[in-house]
């Protein structure tokens, strides 16, 4: 991956090369389960380093067309169905 500067640091690098990956996905069902994982680690990371601020589909919808410059589209059923999904808490044991 390239040593660009990283343009959300909440995100961090490893967020912004998987975006970079998902770019170049030729495969349209392979890009689509990307973009859910991406996403899904994007709602986990603001929870955790943001915990006052916004988490909603929306937030994370925005924040990954920055990221990709407008170049993945976000709008398909699966990704909002995924990401309004409440998050969990894991069990401590």
């Amino acid at each position: 991956m390239t040593k660009e500067p990283i343009k959300m640091r909440n995100y961090g690098r490893i967020i912004q090369d998987m975006v970079t990956v998902a770019c170049t996905e030729e495969d349209a069902a392979k890009r689509q389960q990307m973009i859910i994982y991406i996403g899904q680690c994007m709602r986990q990371k603001n929870t955790i380093w943001n915990k006052d601020q916004d988490t909603s589909f929306e937030r994370v919808k925005s924040d990954l067309a920055v990221l990709s410059n407008g170049r993945l589209d976000t709008s398909f059923p699966e990704l909002e169905a995924e990401l309004s999904k409440p998050l969990t808490k894991a069990k401590k044991k």
